[in-house]
């Protein structure tokens, strides 16, 4: 049994990216296997071929580079016994994701404050900047 392929227009659609960016990851290298051809020459993408597609979406997303992910294809390419590199550059985005989430997060808890402060300056009733007044909390 032949497994279903796809059109490049439809994996754009399934994955959000655009036709030419599709286009760009298979010249970059940053597909997990190499993309078959019909007799016309046009693209047939595989389920595998969009799920590999939906989690580039992700890691770029969440800022990883065209070159790790990349690197994470080739390996993938590679086959078995690399699963340990793998894993090591996953972690190391992990590692710079909690990082921004940790940022964020102080970020989000002044923000939350200033916000608190104005509610309460509001609901008091009190005019000006509640920041050079005393506002009872």
């Amino acid at each position: 049994m032949t497994e279903a392929t796809l059109s490049i227009g439809q994996v754009a659609e399934r994955t959000g990216m655009s036709v030419h960016a599709l286009r760009l990851y298979e010249r970059r290298g940053l597909l997990a296997s190499e993309i078959r051809r019909d007799a016309a020459g046009r693209r047939l993408y595989t389920g595998g071929d969009v799920e590999w597609l939906t989690n580039c979406v992700r890691f770029r997303a969440s800022g990883m580079s065209l070159e790790t992910i990349g690197r994470l294809a080739e390996l993938v390419r590679q086959g078995t016994g690399n699963e340990a590199e793998r894993l090591e550059l996953l972690r190391e985005h992990q590692r710079r994701i909690n990082e921004q989430l940790d940022q964020l997060r102080a970020c989000l808890d002044i923000i939350d404050a200033k916000v608190s402060g104005y509610e309460r300056h509001l609901a008091y009733g009190v005019t000006g900047d509640p920041w050079q007044s005393h506002v009872p909390a």
